[in-house]
């Protein structure tokens, strides 16, 4: 997911900055300034290592960022539509190899769906699908291309979704935007069934890859990108919403890609 950056409430960033900061992830007080871009404080757990954006975006300005980002469904994924399609139906081969059984009966979750493209690939594939985008006019794209698709409105964190309802979701580089990311694992793990399949990706802080000057790096982009993960911290948060990483695949890019199981005891550590 690729959005246009606003900066966060300036107030809120001068209130916070020197204030004691709680790591989202691991609870640790040992969370301090770690590097200031612009009027933004991006703020390092000392414990864990995850890196943050304190204070993360505004409600508002939240919302203003996944406000047409994508100059009306016509740049980045949407000007590649083919190959984004394509590229779609690849990894839901590999998801269903994961899951080990074919898709029909089965329902797919995909959170941050842009222009329906994943969504789309796991419908062909046999999958009832349901996507969740916050951008409307993604949305508006996704509808229209993609008539056979429930296509939700909003936040993953802010729209209610039914209990355990899906196999498997799809969340790719989606994550790293969420202003609160307990909320956000949270509600992932209500939607899945226990044993549902979660298939995640997101920018990866630690890798040997990235460019030692942040401004170099490609995913080094807040507001809009208010979390950087580690493999480590990632797998922490994911557990406690019981959700246990069973395979990480090879990234040759600073990125992180796993699967992760919900717990069959459906725990709920949120």
């Amino acid at each position: 997911m690729l959005v246009q950056a606003a900066a966060p409430d300036p107030a809120r960033t001068a209130e916070r900055a020197d204030a004691a900061t709680l790591c989202p992830v691991c609870g640790s007080h040992r969370a301090s300034p770690w590097h200031r871009h612009r009027d933004m404080v991006l703020c390092r757990c000392s414990d864990c290592a995850l890196v943050f954006l304190d204070p993360p975006p505004a409600p508002a300005a939240r919302t203003a960022l996944y406000t047409d980002a994508y100059a009306g469904a016509s740049t980045s994924y949407f000007a590649k539509r083919e190959r984004k399609l394509k590229r779609s139906r690849a990894r839901v081969g590999l998801m269903l190899r994961q899951l080990g059984r074919g898709a029909d009966g089965l329902a797919f979750l995909d959170v941050g769906a842009n222009g329906g493209f994943m969504a789309e690939a796991a419908r062909q594939a046999g999958f009832t699908v349901t996507g969740i985008e916050p951008d409307p006019v993604s949305v508006a794209y996704a509808r229209h291309n993609f008539p056979g698709i429930d296509f939700v409105h909003g936040f993953l964190e802010q729209i209610d979704l039914a209990a355990a309802a899906f196999d498997l979701a799809y969340c790719s580089e989606v994550i790293e935007h969420s202003g609160d990311c307990n909320r956000f694992v949270a509600a992932l793990a209500r939607a899945l069934k226990p044993g549902g399949l979660l298939y995640l990706t997101t920018p990866d802080i630690s890798h040997w890859r990235r460019p030692r000057d942040l401004l170099r790096w490609d995913a080094f982009c807040p507001p809009a990108h208010c979390l950087y993960f580690s493999p480590s911290n990632l797998t922490l948060l994911l557990a406690r919403h019981g959700l246990t990483v069973s395979r990480r695949q090879f990234a040759w890019k600073p990125g992180i890609k796993l699967f992760a199981v919900k717990s069959t005891l459906g725990l709920d550590r949120s």
